[in-house]
C-alpha cells in the first residue's frame, strides 16, 4: 500500500488542492483510494469530499497517533491513502505521526525565497521521523506548485534542492483557474493533470507499476 503525506511548514501552500488531485489521479489509475483528513482545524479535504460527491471516502483523523491508528482501518481495504496534514508550525506532532507511517512525503512548493526558506523545517521533521522509523527513511519529494510558464526561477530551484539532496519531481504544476477554484467542486480527469505525471513519477519510484497519464 501506498500512502502519501502531503505536507508543508505552513498552510496556504497548496497542501490541500495537491492531496486531493493526487488521490483522483491514483483513484482514476484504477486503486482503491482512502483520503485522510488530519487537520483538525480546518477539515478542508472532508468539506470538499462531501461537496464534490467524491468517488472514494475521505475520513477525519486529526491525532498525534495517526501512526497507529491508520493500518487498523486501512488493513487490505485500500490501495493508496493519501493524508492532507496540518501546518507543521501549528500541528507538528500530527505531521511528524503522519511521517512515521508514510511511504512518500510530497512537500508542495512555489519555487520562491519565502517557501524555499521553509525547507529546513520539513526536513527536520523528515529526520525526526526517519529516527522514530528506525532509519528507514520514507520517500521525500518536492512538486513544485503555482509556478509561471518559462520562468527561470522555477528551473534555478529545481538546480538548488537537487544539488541540497532532495527530490524535485519532474512536472511542475501551473498556476491556473482549474486548481486555484477547484474547492468545492468535483474532481475529473486528475490523471491527465501535472498530478498524474506526479502520481506516475512516485509510483515508480517504489518499484510499482507506472501510470500513464
Amino acid at each position: 500500500m501506498i500512502i502519501i503525506a502531503v505536507m508543508n511548514l505552513k498552510g496556504g501552500s497548496s497542501k490541500t488542492t495537491s492531496a486531493a488531485f493526487l488521490a483522483h489521479a491514483l483513484h482514476e489509475a484504477g486503486l482503491r483510494v482512502l483520503g485522510v483528513d488530519a487537520d483538525g482545524e480546518n477539515e478542508s479535504l472532508l468539506q470538499w469530499q462531501a461537496l464534490g460527491e467524491w468517488p472514494f471516502p475521505v475520513i477525519g483523523m486529526a491525532v498525534p497517533n495517526i501512526h497507529r491508528q491508520l493500518p487498523g482501518i486501512a488493513n487490505d481495504r485500500y490501495d493508496a491513502v493519501v493524508i492532507d496534514t496540518p501546518p507543521m508550525k501549528e500541528q507538528r506532532n500530527i505531521v511528524l505521526s503522519a511521517a512515521r507511517l508514510a511511504t512518500h512525503v510530497v512537500c508542495p512548493l512555489a519555487p520562491t525565497s519565502m517557501e524555499y526558506g521553509r525547507l529546513p523545517a520539513v526536513r527536520q521533521l523528515l529526520a525526526d521521523a526517519t529516527e522514530l522509523r528506525n532509519d528507514q527513511k520514507p520517500i521525500f519529494s518536492i512538486l513544485f506548485t503555482r509556478t509561471v510558464a518559462n520562468a527561470s526561477s522555477t528551473e534555478a530551484y529545481r538546480e538548488v534542492i537537487t544539488e541540497e539532496g532532495d527530490h524535485v519531481l519532474k512536472v511542475p504544476v501551473a498556476r491556473k483557474e482549474k486548481f486555484a477554484q477547484a474547492y468545492g467542486l468535483p474532481i475529473e480527469n486528475a490523471l491527465a493533470t501535472a498530478y498524474g505525471d506526479a502520481i506516475a513519477e512516485l509510483l515508480d519510484m517504489t518499484g510499482e507499476e507506472a501510470v500513464s497519464a
